[in-house]
């Protein structure tokens, strides 16, 4: 009986132990979990404000093309394998500056309705 839980342990174990090896860490240098974080947060609030009404599909479009601008930026601060303090910097200065616009756009008296309403 200790022999077959051995021999079913030792089975186990050599499945088990190569699939741990296989997981990726990210790079060290590479790592920006609260950017990451605060980027899809960002886009969230975009698509809030679109499925609610207060953006207006133009202001939409330009919110996503500065979101788009920043995960182009991430990436290139990525590409080389560290994010440095200085990209770090611009990166949480351009994540401020589309948070601004966010909430601004969302808040203005523009909506969906009165942008879709005809003009006299």
């Amino acid at each position: 009986m200790l022999t077959r839980r051995l021999i079913a342990s030792a089975i186990l174990a050599a499945f088990v132990v190569p699939a741990f090896a296989q997981t990726t860490a990210p790079t060290p240098g590479t790592n920006t979990p609260v950017i990451d974080r605060r980027a899809a947060n960002q886009e969230k609030r975009i698509a809030e404000g679109q499925a609610t009404g207060k953006l207006t599909n133009k202001e939409t479009a330009n919110l996503e093309k500065r979101e788009a601008k920043l995960n182009t930026d991430i990436a290139k601060a990525k590409s080389d394998g560290t994010v440095t303090r200085a990209e770090r910097k611009k990166l949480k200065r351009e994540e401020n500056r589309d948070s601004r616009k966010i909430a601004r756009k969302k808040h203005n008296a523009k909506t969906a309705a009165t942008a879709a309403a005809p003009t006299k």
